[in-house]
């Protein structure tokens, strides 16, 4: 398996440390094999002081053709616009749905000039997966869809994903201003490994040999456990 590394996405991380504002969000992630009991694990430690003491709850619902869904940035409040709803949305409590997907994230920020204020922001992705997905693989897929159709409206990100039986690590920024669409690597963790992120994004390599085949659906390469935008080698090249 041809691997091409990419310490772009990535591109796409360069880093500012100081002392007096730096945070430290921390997921770690189990594979069902590498526990105890052969449960799937996800640790969210949120470095958020004002969001202590704060649940989310979200009760299943069903929706009318034509209802749609208000979009606000889930640290500012503000207004994004609105997407069409679904038909059935699942209940969430916290960063777990009904169907046992969890879903966590660390931020790492990235190259300002890719960062956007137009689209879906990263909190909002979570929740809104959460309500539509019944495994992580559905979760990704529903960021993907909706980050193509409408834009991704945060700095770069680092999300964990879980279900009873898999786990996943995705590594996210934007395109920059005007351009839909964001440069992501997803990869599901073994089973029998445990991994983790803190504010730095993850993932350095691609399989991009010959086994990796298009999805059109998504305009994504796929190779086994591994997903990325079609485009994030040209994109992280033509960012020098």
């Amino acid at each position: 398996m041809k691997k091409i590394g990419i310490a772009a996405l990535l591109l796409l991380s360069t880093f500012s440390f100081q002392l007096s504002t730096i945070s430290a969000c921390t997921n770690f992630i189990v594979g069902k094999d590498a526990s105890a009991d052969g449960s799937t694990m996800i640790s969210y430690a949120a470095d958020s002081y004002g969001m202590y003491g704060f649940l989310h709850f979200v009760p299943a619902a069903d929706h009318e053709p034509g209802a749609m869904r208000a979009i606000k940035d889930w640290d500012t409040g503000r207004d994004l616009g609105q997407i069409p709803e679904v038909a059935h949305t699942y209940t969430v409590v916290g960063n777990m749905n009904e169907h046992q997907v969890a879903v966590g994230e660390t931020t790492w920020g990235g190259r300002e000039e890719l960062w956007d204020t137009v689209g879906i922001d990263y909190g909002s992705l979570i929740y809104i997966a959460l309500e539509r997905s019944k495994t992580a693989r559905e979760a990704i897929e529903c960021f993907i869809t909706l980050i193509n159709e409408y834009g991704y409206a945060s700095e770069g990100e680092t999300f964990s994903f879980g279900d009873p039986n898999e786990v996943w690590m995705m590594d996210l920024i934007g395109k920059g201003p005007g351009r839909k669409g964001a440069n992501w690597v997803a990869v599901r963790i073994p089973d029998n490994a445990i991994s983790g992120h803190a504010n730095q994004s993850r993932i350095t390599n691609l399989p991009v040999g010959k086994k990796a085949k298009l999805n059109k659906k998504l305009n994504c390469m796929v190779n086994g456990d591994w997903m990325w935008d079609k485009d994030v080698i040209a994109f992280a090249r033509e960012k020098g």
